[in-house]
C-alpha cells in the first residue's frame, strides 16, 4: 500500500475585473509565502480576469501571456501550477482548467456545465470530455465551478483520489458551496478541494472564500478564513485514502452508468 502524499495549496485572493497583468503579479507576490514542500499549487476560477463574460476583451490562447506565466512560475516552484482561465480557440470560448507542470507540460479541463443563468452558455462552449490527471500517486478530477452541481458527472468510476473545484461562488449560496463539497466527498470516497475567491467583481457580487480540504468522510481538514487572502495547505496521504475505500467498500456497490454528450455542429 502506498504511503506517498500530496501536498496542495490553495490560494484564496481577491481578483481585479478584467486585469491579468494585475492579477498575475498579486498571485506571484502571493507565491513567496508557498510551503516549500507544495506539489500543487490552485487558483480560483477565472484567476486572470475574475468571472467576466467579456471573451473579446478578455479571452487568451494557450500560448498567450497568462499560460506562458503559469508555465514560469512551475518551473520556478518547482511545483505544478493550476486554475482556470478564458481561452479562445478558433471561434469558441473555454473556461478551461489548466495545469502547468515544472516540465512544461500542459493539461487542462473545459468545464461543462456553463452557467445560463450567468449567460456563460451565451459566450462560452461547454467542455466535451470528463479528464483525470495524475500528480504523483494521486489521479486527480478537475471541476470548474458550477460542475459542483452535477454528482453524475463527478461520479467516481474508481478512477480518482482527488476532486477539485474552482470557482468565483458568491456568498448568498455559501451553504450551497459547503453543502455540496462534502456531498461530493462522502459519496465518491475522495478528498475534495474547493477554491473560492474573495472579494467583490464589478457586477457587485460579493465572495466570502470559503476555501476548504475535506477528507472522504466529509470532514473539513482546513477551511480558509473568512474574507481573508491566504494560501490554504494541506497533506493529502494516499494510504490513509485506500485503507478507509478498503474497510468501507462503498464504491462497488454504485450503480453503472455511461455519460454521454450532445454533439457540437
Amino acid at each position: 500500500m502506498s504511503d506517498e502524499k500530496l501536498h496542495i495549496s490553495l490560494i484564496q485572493c481577491d481578483l481585479s475585473w478584467e486585469k491579468p497583468t494585475d492579477n498575475r503579479r498579486h498571485l506571484q507576490n502571493l507565491l513567496a509565502d508557498l510551503p516549500k514542500e507544495t506539489d500543487l499549487v490552485v487558483f480560483p476560477e477565472m484567476f486572470a480576469t475574475g468571472f467576466s463574460m467579456n471573451v473579446t476583451k478578455c479571452a487568451e490562447v494557450m500560448d498567450g501571456e497568462s499560460v506562458s506565466w503559469m508555465k514560469e512560475m512551475a518551473k520556478e516552484n518547482h511545483t505544478v501550477i493550476s486554475g482556470s482561465l478564458m481561452i479562445q480557440e478558433g471561434n469558441s470560448f473555454y473556461n478551461r482548467f489548466i495545469f502547468a507542470f515544472p516540465d512544461g507540460k500542459l493539461e487542462f479541463y473545459d468545464k461543462r456545465h456553463l452557467f445560463s443563468m450567468g449567460e456563460e452558455h451565451i459566450h462560452f462552449t461547454p467542455g466535451q470530455e470528463r479528464k483525470i490527471f495524475k500528480i504523483k500517486s494521486f489521479r486527480i478530477l478537475p471541476l470548474v465551478c458550477y460542475d459542483l452541481r452535477f454528482p453524475v458527472f463527478s461520479r467516481n468510476l474508481g478512477d480518482y483520489d482527488l476532486m477539485i473545484n474552482v470557482a468565483n461562488w458568491p456568498a448568498p449560496r455559501r451553504q450551497v458551496w459547503d453543502i455540496l463539497l462534502k456531498a461530493r466527498a462522502i459519496e465518491n470516497q475522495a478528498y475534495v478541494a474547493g477554491v473560492n475567491r474573495i472579494g467583490s467583481d464589478a457586477k457587485g457580487i460579493n465572495y466570502l472564500g470559503d476555501t476548504c480540504v475535506i477528507d472522504p468522510k466529509g470532514k473539513i481538514m482546513q477551511l480558509g478564513e473568512e474574507k481573508q487572502e491566504q494560501i490554504v495547505s494541506a497533506k493529502l496521504l494516499k494510504n490513509s485514502l485506500e485503507r478507509f475505500r478498503k474497510n468501507f467498500p462503498v464504491l462497488p456497490d454504485a450503480d453503472d452508468f455511461q455519460l454521454s454528450y450532445p454533439v457540437n455542429d
